[in-house]
């Protein structure tokens, strides 16, 4: 009998208890308690399994847990003796970052304390212990009651000294997601308070602690030592390209092509390989999206779960903020190419806004690029940095940034489509009335950066207007683009598919108020641009006859558009 398929049940006791489908990862208990590692932090995509398991070292060493050896019953770990002798035997702080997505510093301050307090009242019963000294009773009922923003980052150091004298042993301490605060502090622009405030928690929980016996955080990001872990010498950080716990966090092939099997879908493994495979952790390779095989196996189709679990506001927003490189370099990976770029693993979030290589170190971190090949420093030359060759993971991660570029255009949608069937159709009136008004509402969206200047360049929004066309068009033509520096200067070549079809040429030029008195003679200039280059030659090359090419020269002034 098919096991049932549970979405998003992130309790281990609940799946265990329930018989839902499971895939044995206790495997990982054995590793990470035999690394001997102080405290251990590990960055993995999101719905990879982190809060499962981080539930399930809970219910094994936690003394909440004592005596329900049950629930591991049948599994990897319980073949070993020491290893049942260990369950249930720890006391054990077990909370969870996930849910704190404020808007600001003290809402987001607010919710954490509400977690600490949370923590005290799970163990009130500390307070009836004679183990505690008067005062230290009327601080546990401060800490559990109204926790101050200035005792909060020793909160987890104190219970843990509670704890320890308690029940005789130093404390594990699992703290899951620990991250999800930080990206909101970046992108809502409070990310120097939060770091303060985390460093010193940190350092105290998981660096001078002398009642921990082991920590372990799981994130989606490393976030750079410098900021929040400047002090703790004792972290070991597992990333993505480590070889520890590769097969802990995902499934590997043989594990979803046998639940494929025993689901009835044994006959399309290849088409699941293409839409949800391709993530690499450390050397191993062939790792599959859980969240989306569990959706595919309770639904039997396919489509973007895993994508539409989060806003993506982040990366939508580097993105579409980003320079002219970031959006050349992403048009190319919505193409189905790849691209060259160095990386850092961790993540230095007050660099984003200026290190377009912390964009890409960023989508590999989160799991939507994956590295096809990696070129060391002495392949190169010693003063060299590491380049890495990196693509979409897989079908799904490449639909979900089409529909990103998509959202981009989401208030002006139809005016958006209007003048693409304009365009395609050869009506320059309604090309200009409703690029017009494209043009009008988009611009400072596509620069909302630190820089951003409404009179500046527009290029930004000639490069999110063109990853527009390579997403809606990409389907029949073959999108390409001339790059070149200056005054606005950029080129795009739309070449069908089908041999019969016609193709276009769109010029883009700022007006040069030096040289041109009007939009109409930027537009003219613009055409004198497309024949002197020979722009055309190419196309003619390829079979494309001279009457099938349409020629279009866009001029800029502000947000002023003229086309001819």
């Amino acid at each position: 009998m098919k096991r049932t398929i549970g979405i998003g049940i992130q309790s281990f006791e609940k799946i265990i208890q329930g018989n839902y489908f499971y895939i044995d990862k206790t495997h990982f208990i054995k590793e990470w308690w035999e690394s001997g590692d102080d405290v251990t932090l590990i960055t993995r995509p999101r719905r990879f399994g982190k809060s499962l398991n981080m539930s399930m070292l809970n219910a094994f060493f936690s003394v909440d847990y004592k005596d329900r050896g049950d629930l591991f019953e049948g599994l990897a770990i319980w073949e070993e003796e020491k290893y049942r002798e260990l369950q249930g035997t720890y006391p054990v702080i077990n909370l969870s970052f996930a849910n704190i997505k404020e808007k600001d510093f003290k809402t987001t301050s607010y919710r954490i304390r509400q977690f600490l307090m949370k923590l005290y009242e799970k163990y009130s019963f500390l307070q009836e212990s004679d183990l505690l000294s008067r005062a230290e009773k009327e601080y546990y009922e401060r800490m559990a009651s109204d926790m101050s923003e200035e005792d909060a980052p020793l909160a987890l150091y104190q219970l843990s000294d509670f704890l320890c004298r308690y029940y005789g042993r130093k404390v594990i301490i699992l703290l899951d997601e620990y991250d999800t605060p930080m990206q909101e502090a970046y992108v809502n622009g409070f990310w120097d308070e939060l770091v303060s405030f985390t460093r010193s928690l940190f350092n105290s929980t998981f660096k001078t602690n002398p009642y921990l016996e082991r920590g372990i955080m799981t994130g989606i990001t490393r976030v750079s030592k410098e900021s929040i872990f400047s002090d703790l010498n004792n972290l070991k950080v597992v990333t993505t390209t480590s070889d520890e716990y590769a097969t802990a966090f995902g499934f590997t092939e043989e594990e979803t092509f046998q639940a494929l099997e025993e689901y009835g879908y044994g006959g399309q493994k290849e088409e699941i390989k293409c839409w949800y495979d391709g993530f690499i952790f450390g050397e191993q390779k062939d790792i599959y999206n859980p969240w989306s095989i569990l959706n595919f196996l309770d639904t039997g189709k396919f489509g973007t779960y895993w994508a539409n679990t989060s806003s993506n506001s982040l990366v939508g927003k580097l993105i579409r903020e980003g320079d002219v490189d970031i959006k050349e370099l992403f048009e190319i990976l919505l193409k189905g190419e790849s691209i060259h770029c160095s990386i850092d693993e961790q993540i230095v979030y007050d660099q984003l806004d200026d290190d377009p290589d912390a964009v890409w170190s960023l989508l590999l971190a989160s799991g939507y690029l994956k590295v096809l090949h990696y070129q060391q420093v002495n392949e190169v030359s010693e003063y060299a940095e590491p380049q890495y060759e990196l693509a979409f993971t897989n079908q799904e991660a490449r639909r979900m940034f089409r529909n990103l570029v998509r959202e981009w255009f989401k208030g002006i949608r139809k005016d958006y489509n209007d003048f693409i069937k304009a365009l395609l159709a050869g009506k320059v009136k309604e090309m200009n009335a409703y690029m017009n008004n494209v043009a009008l509402k988009t611009f400072s969206y596509f620069d909302t950066g630190k820089d951003a200047s409404m009179s500046g360049t527009p290029e930004k929004f000639y490069h999110g207007f063109v990853l527009g066309l390579v997403v809606d068009l990409a389907e029949d033509y073959v999108i390409t683009s001339n790059r070149e520096s200056g005054l606005g200067r950029y080129d795009v070549v739309i070449e069908p598919k089908k041999a019969d079809g016609d193709a276009f040429i769109l010029e883009f030029k700022v007006q040069d108020t030096e040289e041109e008195s009007t939009l109409a003679e930027t537009v003219a200039a613009a055409h004198t641009q497309i024949e002197e280059k020979q722009y055309a030659e190419a196309l003619l090359a390829r079979g494309v006859k001279e009457e099938k090419i349409h020629k279009y020269g866009f001029a800029f002034q502000g947000k002023k558009v003229l086309i001819g």
